[in-house]
């Protein structure tokens, strides 16, 4: 048997959080325990993780379908950075930043649709590319270039039909990243679903919490006793050992559930594919329940250790969005995804109350807890770099 960690030596890694981690993330899976507390609950860990993972790392922002023209925009703030996200008078979707080059105002907010850029200080207008179009009253100054002060371009790629944007220049492609959880999903052809909603949230618990929250199936029957926990079986779960940047499992849901399950009409799934609902993690931040009637998903970015800022999304499949009860079965499916993320949030929130708590230690894990060893891994490799 393992000794457990003398209390001693626990608060010693408590000084020193990421020491901690890097200590935990080095056990192997049969002795495997829950993250430090600290590492959910300090402040310095969360500037560590914007400058380490959020400033470096690919980070969903939504869906490709919710820019359906040239102009739609979205925005969002990442590590520190405004950012617009927009499909440009080509047809192409980019991401530039949201500064201003003059007086380096923010210039839009929300989603919407644009024909140009404006800011709302001094009305200087950019094209959808970044290129600076009207300046009123600057012809006096002798340093104002106009062809130098386009708004930066930030990486962004569509990955089947989700947009992530990055603010580092030297990330490895998406595609190239995911090229096995393509392969791995490829069966549901997730790039052609539908988003139907997009919604922000923000929680009261750490962002991590969360992440392991959605990553696992082990916390299914009793949370969610009260919506989907009667409707999954977890105890023939497949927990495979995660990927570099991701973890994935499989659960099978009960046939009752109608959108769980293949469409009466799809042709293209076959055996157990038509029952199976794959639930997966992109590191850091993007969680995603794929089924072969619907998906939804969470994107998610810590505001402090104890708040976390949530896109939370979902849409139906092609042959189930072409079904004429496609409106009701929607409506009945984010009913039941709004039950189900109540209950989330008060088990993730008691979650960040306990490990708060001067006595929090972290136990063993489950065997159905795989992808939570393998993302404390992760973090070990980006926040001791």
């Amino acid at each position: 048997m393992t000794r457990m960690d003398s209390p001693h030596s626990d608060a010693a890694l408590r000084a020193d959080p990421i020491a901690a981690l890097r200590a935990t993330a080095a056990r192997p899976f049969t002795q495997a325990t829950a993250m430090p507390a600290a590492i959910y609950t300090s402040e310095a860990v969360v500037a560590a993780e914007r400058d380490r993972v959020f400033a470096r790392d690919w980070i969903c922002v939504g869906r490709a379908e919710a820019l359906r023209e040239p102009g739609d925009y979205l925005t969002y703030d990442l590590a520190g950075q405004p950012i617009i996200v927009l499909r440009d008078a080509d047809g192409e979707i980019r991401a530039l930043s949201n500064v201003c080059r003059h007086r380096m105002s923010t210039l839009l907010t929300g989603s919407g649709n644009a024909k140009r850029i404006t800011c709302p200080y001094h009305a200087w207008t950019y094209e959808l590319d970044g290129r600076l179009r009207g300046a009123p009253y600057m012809t006096r100054n002798d340093c104002f270039q106009r062809e130098d002060l386009r708004l930066p371009a930030i990486r962004c790629e569509v990955w089947l039909g989700f947009v992530l944007v990055t603010l580092d220049p030297e990330a490895t492609p998406v595609a190239e990243t995911l090229r096995d959880l393509a392969a791995e999903i490829a069966p549901y052809d997730m790039a052609s679903y539908t988003e139907l909603f997009r919604e922000t949230h923000v929680w009261d618990t750490n962002w991590k919490v969360l992440a392991e929250n959605f990553m696992e199936s082990y916390h299914l029957p009793a949370c969610h006793a009260g919506t989907i926990g009667r409707l999954s079986s977890i105890a023939d779960a497949e927990m495979p050992a995660g990927a570099p940047a991701y973890n994935i499992h499989f659960i099978t849901k009960d046939p009752s559930f109608t959108l769980s399950v293949a469409h009466p009409t799809n042709i293209t799934l076959t055996g157990d594919w038509r029952l199976r609902t794959a639930v997966f993690a992109i590191y850091p931040s993007l969680m995603i329940t794929l089924t072969p009637g619907y998906f939804w998903y969470l994107s998610l970015q810590p505001i402090s250790a104890g708040r976390v800022h949530i896109i939370f999304g979902g849409g139906l499949s092609p042959d189930f969005l072409a079904d004429p009860e496609h409106e009701a079965h929607m409506a009945a499916t984010k009913a039941l995804l709004d039950a189900v993320n109540a209950e989330d949030k008060g088990c993730t929130e008691r979650v960040y109350r306990g490990v708060s708590a001067p006595l929090a230690a972290p136990g063993p894990l489950s065997h159905l807890e795989r992808p939570l060893y393998d993302f404390s891994r992760y973090l070990a490799a980006r926040l001791g770099a």
